[in-house]
């Protein structure tokens, strides 16, 4: 995994002097957390913003960030255009666009426009998941350099939003959620299907018989001591595969129906989350077969809905609720240390987005109604700084060179000194 983080960063590195990427949707350590410490703290609309550009609809995605180069996902709904946005890092223009038309139904949610998934690059091409419309890769000026059309339809009540994942010359992705889940994994260069799982018992929450299951996952590939694992959520269990030959390593029990967030990993432990009410785990990875009783070394039956992710610090799990509190939790065990309303000046305080954590121990959020908040990764609740945009906000910030990325729903904004 080392290996992999060391080769994003001498990719990105060319295109510019920024010191860090944000080139997936969690970063480049796929866990929220950055190298970066003295990011800003304060801003509001017109205060600490290096430049704003509008979009044309609204949208979930993340932007990624790498050399002078920020891409973010978009949808065109009247259209069906499916888009991937390329804006100049310096100044917010807008250098190009690429993408497809798909006009076929795809079910998803008022609050959920399609395109949701976020980009992922490796400094040479740019991968996105367009959900039914398929997987495209695109190098850094736009221009197509594979696709796959072939995966087939997502089908689910609340729509779809999971990322790829690039690692090494591997590229993971969770095709679901819905009666078509599986776990793919192809080759960064080409597309080819290297190896892919086909989770059984998918559903898309529709009819009479409503049967609300799915995992809105991403995949975590670490290194656990002795190999390499890629670590995933869902519904019902954790569990691990072989990156190389997506051979199932093993799996624990415990999750419930609805996964939303994606896993943390430190020290040979994964932490895996369900949401709507269900349950949170902690198991020791490196195992073999069912390592539920072996293994599992905590289990939370019942935690306040979250869509987002967490992170992890100095033995403390962090995270938000879909309310709007953020959780500190004991890693060892589970136990929940502190939780505080996060309260802001917009029109909800309603959360969908998942924490950032820099080197200097700061956590940062923003919730629905555009209100971001700074506290401390500590076991005491410290809040620092709330600020406001003004506008909705669903996706999560990205972090690169001292300066903070946030997709709102009308404008992408650049945080921080020009």
């Amino acid at each position: 995994m080392k290996r992999t983080l060391l080769l994003l960063s001498v990719l990105c590195s060319p295109l510019s002097a920024f010191a860090d990427n944000w080139p997936m949707w969690r970063g480049e350590n796929g866990d929220g957390t950055c190298s970066e410490s003295n990011l800003p703290e304060k801003w509001s609309q017109t205060e600490n913003v290096a430049w704003s550009a509008p979009l044309p609809e609204a949208g979930n995605s993340t932007p990624v960030v790498c050399g002078n180069q920020i891409f973010v996902t978009q949808s065109i709904k009247e259209s069906g255009k499916r888009l991937l946005l390329c804006f100049d890092r310096a100044t917010g223009k807008k250098l190009w666009e690429a993408g497809v038309t798909y006009t076929k139904p795809e079910m998803t949610h008022a609050t959920n426009p399609y395109c949701s998934a976020s980009p992922a690059t490796d400094g040479e091409r740019v991968i996105v998941s367009f959900a039914s419309a398929g997987v495209y890769c695109y190098d850094i000026q736009g221009k197509e350099l594979w696709k796959r059309t072939d995966l087939g339809v997502q089908h689910h009540i609340w729509g779809s939003g999971t990322s790829p994942v690039i690692a090494g010359d591997r590229v993971f992705l969770n095709f679901g959620p819905g009666e078509n889940t599986t776990l793919h994994c192809f080759d960064k260069k080409t597309g080819k299907s290297l190896w892919k799982h086909e989770e059984p018992g998918g559903a898309s929450g529709e009819g009479e018989g409503k049967k609300w299951l799915g995992s809105w996952s991403d995949p975590l590939p670490r290194n656990t001591g002795d190999r390499e694992e890629l670590l995933m959520s869902y519904p019902g269990r954790a569990c691990a595969f072989d990156p190389a030959t997506g051979k199932e390593l093993w799996t624990c029990e415990g999750l419930t129906a609805l996964v939303y967030n994606s896993p943390l990993y430190i020290d040979g432990v994964m932490i895996a989350m369900s949401g709507y009410g269900g349950a949170a785990l902690a198991v020791r990875t490196g195992g073999s077969g069912d390592v539920t009783k072996s293994h599992r070394l905590w289990q939370v039956p019942k935690v306040a809905q979250r869509i987002g992710s967490g992170v992890i610090h100095e033995g403390h799990h962090y995270i938000l609720t879909d309310g709007g509190i953020a959780e500190c939790r004991d890693l060892k065990t589970g136990d929940l240390i502190w939780k505080e309303r996060l309260k802001g000046p917009g029109p909800t305080g309603q959360n969908w987005s998942s924490l950032v954590l820099s080197a200097d121990a700061k956590l940062y959020a923003v919730n629905q109604g555009g209100d971001a908040f700074v506290f401390k990764a500590s076991p005491d609740f410290e809040l620092i700084a709330t600020n406001s945009l003004g506008e909705k906000v669903i996706g999560s910030i990205a972090v690169s060179d001292g300066q903070l990325f946030i997709r709102g729903h009308k404008n992408l904004w650049c945080i921080g000194k020009k």
